[in-house]
This record gives structure tokens, C-alpha cells and sequence, in this order.
């Protein structure tokens, strides 16, 4: 009992109490969101236009499936320097076009190389719509691939994969992302290597943006106050003609955690020592994932409390969930006492896989977790990206709007059960120095 009263006495004090966003909370709710999405194909390609009447804003992307599928060793990061170079210019619109019409339209155009999914976005308000589709489609189907805009985003990008590492919690992801992803698909790196980026040219990249506008590789995401009719015909002026290909989705393989492992990188005079620890985690869509939501919750307040807020041991300690195919969660941590540290924090580990909470601390966790959710979904930009991401990566689309009912229907074992099925076998890098850790705690035999 007094365990009991721990969990929900510290919940209680942790969580604010904020009201309820207004997003769907009842089936009614969420039928009435998915009602307003309308999903076509145009010649293969599939679009959704999600109508936000009245919204100032429109935003979306096309979304490039694959990700880290589509490279090799070879070529790692070519996806990442073509899309970042077709956005300057198209045949239509020359470089200073674009610039002065997005500068004028108080609008954007960006890209975004990702592991499951690559994105060309858009951003605009609804008066310029018209003219910012007229650009976004241009660069996107007629890039220009001058030679200056190319070398220009080359530098850019060389110069990102020279500082990523120059920092302890870039030391530390990359890190972290060679052990764990050693042999897996991921271990591509989407933004590149120095050896690869230095080498791509021109022809290379005007070969793979072809192989790329295939429209079954191709997912269309419109959010704001638009007619869906309307963008239908857009569509199928401005892609209507690109070739369907015969892209497929290949399912990834499983992460190797089938035991614990710690990897110490020595950086000499840090102030702290970092340390991240990676575990097996359901991905996005599954059943387990919205209990594996509210788990990775309740730890990330159980971690603040016991190493920030009780012992004062860090600034920010955090546990988090990806929502990746080949998903993940981690705990993290910097401080100067590293294994106390993260001995609390495995502790509170094992408290989620040996006590049953009580289903009221589920209950309030899982509200105020929606709450912050929503409150982040209340943008057109927003909306946008988690459709694209549902329907790429979490089984579709419709399931975006189902993911309050499942986080509402977890109960206390459903937790319990997530704790002890994938919160083990963590696999640890340390940043700093190496003998201020005690292997023991991160490895325990």
C-alpha cells in the first residue's frame, strides 16, 4: 500500500492540471476529423487533403517513402543534397524568383531527409496558395540543378557532418546510432558522409531525382481551408504525367537487443558526463504503442522526480519514445555522477515492471500527456506532418485520429506488461570520462 501511495502522491504533484484540448475525444469526435480528410489518387499517387475552414494557413509536403531503403554506402546523403538543391530553382521559376516570392509571400519551401520518409514542404497563407503551388510543383518536377546551387547546399551540409560530432550529445547520437544500427538500414546515414557528399555530382543527381518522381513512392499532404476537387485538378496537372514505378514497402528488420552493452567515448574536460541508454520499443500503429506511450510518460516524470527534483543529480534528465518502423525509447542523462544517475533512473525502470500503478495515475498521466500532445497538433503545419507520418509509418492515415481512444484504453497492466516486454537489455554510450563509470550499473550481470 504505501508503494501504492507513492506512485500516486508523486504523479499528483508532477502532473499539471491543464483543460482538456479540444481535439477527438469521443468516436463521434474522431469521425467527424477523419470525415473532413478526403483521400485520391492521381495516377498512383496518394493525396490528402485534410479541409480547415476558415484556417489562415496552409501547409503540407510531398513525402518521399523509404528513407534510409533508398541508399546504400554508396551514395548515403544523395537524397538528402538533391532535395535540398532541386527547392532553389525550377524551369519555370529561376533561383531569384523563388527567393523574391517567397521573401514577398511571407512563405517557405523546405526539405527534410528523414530514415523512414523524406519531405519537400510548404508553408503559406491562404491567399498565396496559388502562387507558392505554382513554384513548390515546379522545383519539385523541373528542378534546375544549377552547378553553383548544388556546390552551395554541398558546403552546407559538409560543413553540418563536420560539427554534428563537435558536441557531447552529437558524439553521443552518433554514436549511438553506429552500434545500434550496425547492419540495419538505418545504419545509412540519410544526412551523408563527407566521403559520399564530396563526390556526388550533377548527373547524379538529376538521375536519382528521377528515379525518385515515381508517384508510387509519393505521398501528397494538404492541410487548410481547401476544395478538395479543386486540388484534385491541381494534382493532376502538375503530376498527372510523372511514372507510377513499382515501388514497395519492405518491412525492416529486427534491432539486435538481445543483450546489454555499454560504450564508453572518452572526451576529456567535459564538465558532466553524458549517457544515453536505447531500448526495443513498438512501433507506431501497433497495440503496444500507445501503452508504450504512457510508460515512457510516466518515466520520464518518475526520472525528474528521482534524479532532478529529489537528488538534484541533473538539470534534465528525460526518457522519451521514438516513432520510428524500427522503433526505439532511451533515458538520458547528464551528470557529474554519471552511475548514480542512471542507477536511479534503471530503478525506476524496474519499479514500471514490478508495481501495478494505480489506474487513476494512469488515467490523469494519460490525460495531460494528451493534452500537451494536441495542444502541439493545433497547427496546419502539424497536422500535416503526423497524417503523412500515419499513413507512411503508423498502418495509415486514420489512424492519427484514433490515437486518443488507444491511449484512453490503457490501463495499469497494460503498462506493467510494456515495462517488462521491451524496457530491457538497454544499450548504453557514455561520453566524458571513463573512469568515472562503473560498469556494473550499466551492464548488471
Amino acid at each position: 500500500m504505501a508503494r501504492r501511495n507513492f506512485f500516486t502522491l508523486a504523479f499528483l504533484i508532477l502532473v499539471v492540471s491543464i483543460p482538456a484540448f479540444a481535439f477527438p475525444n469521443t468516436p463521434d469526435d474522431a469521425a467527424r476529423q477523419i470525415s473532413q480528410v478526403t483521400e485520391f489518387e492521381v495516377n498512383g499517387l496518394k493525396v490528402l487533403v485534410k479541409r480547415r475552414p476558415s484556417a489562415p494557413t496552409v501547409a503540407g509536403g510531398l513525402f518521399i517513402k523509404g528513407g534510409a531503403r533508398n541508399i546504400t554506402d554508396k551514395n548515403a546523403g544523395i537524397e538528402n543534397l538533391m532535395l535540398a538543391s532541386a527547392i532553389e530553382a525550377g524551369k519555370k521559376f529561376p533561383q531569384q524568383v523563388v527567393r523574391r516570392e517567397i521573401s514577398r509571400t511571407g512563405s517557405g519551401i523546405g526539405t527534410t531527409a528523414g530514415s523512414d520518409y523524406s519531405v519537400i514542404s510548404l508553408g503559406t497563407t491562404r491567399p498565396n496558395f496559388d502562387r507558392v503551388w505554382e513554384i513548390f510543383t515546379d522545383v519539385i518536377v523541373n528542378p534546375a540543378f544549377n552547378t553553383e546551387d548544388v556546390e552551395k547546399n554541398r558546403r552546407a551540409i559538409l560543413t553540418g557532418l563536420r560539427e554534428s560530432e563537435s558536441s557531447p550529445e552529437g558524439t553521443l547520437a552518433a554514436t549511438l546510432e553506429r552500434l545500434v544500427y550496425a547492419g540495419h538500414p538505418y545504419g545509412q546515414s540519410v544526412s551523408g558522409t563527407t566521403a559520399v557528399i564530396q563526390g556526388l555530382t550533377v548527373a547524379d543527381l538529376r538521375a536519382y531525382h528521377q528515379k525518385t518522381m515515381q508517384t508510387s513512392r509519393l505521398v501528397l499532404v494538404l492541410v487548410g481551408d481547401l476544395d478538395a476537387e479543386d486540388i484534385k485538378a491541381r494534382v493532376t496537372q502538375a503530376f498527372g504525367k510523372l511514372p507510377r514505378g513499382d515501388y514497395k514497402d519492405e518491412a525492416y528488420p529486427a534491432l539486435d537487443f538481445s543483450r546489454p552493452t555499454l560504450d564508453v567515448v572518452m572526451r576529456a574536460n567535459l564538465p558532466t558526463n553524458y549517457a544515453q541508454g536505447i531500448f526495443n520499443a513498438p512501433s507506431l500503429g501497433t497495440p503496444d504503442y500507445y501503452s508504450m506511450r504512457v510508460a515512457t510518460a510516466i518515466l520520464a516524470s518518475l526520472v525528474y522526480r528521482e534524479v532532478r527534483a529529489k537528488r538534484q543529480l541533473s538539470y534534465a534528465p528525460d526518457a522519451d519514445l521514438g516513432s520510428s518502423l524500427a522503433n526505439t525509447g532511451s533515458i538520458s542523462v547528464s551528470s557529474t555522477d554519471v552511475n548514480q544517475s542512471v542507477r536511479v533512473m534503471l530503478e525506476q525502470i524496474n519499479l514500471l515492471k514490478t508495481y501495478a500503478l494505480n489506474d487513476e495515475v494512469i488515467t490523469e498521466v494519460s490525460g495531460n500527456f494528451l493534452t500537451s500532445y494536441y495542444l502541439s497538433q493545433e497547427t496546419s503545419g502539424a497536422q500535416a506532418g503526423e497524417l503523412a507520418k500515419y499513413e507512411i509509418v503508423g498502418g495509415g492515415w486514420r489512424n492519427y485520429y484514433k490515437f486518443l481512444d488507444g491511449i484512453k484504453q490503457v490501463k495499469a497492466a497494460d503498462v506493467k506488461d510494456v515495462a517488462n516486454k521491451y524496457m530491457k537489455n538497454l544499450r548504453f554510450v557514455v561520453v566524458g570520462d571513463p573512469a568515472a563509470v562503473n560498469r556494473s550499473i550499466f551492464v548488471p550481470n
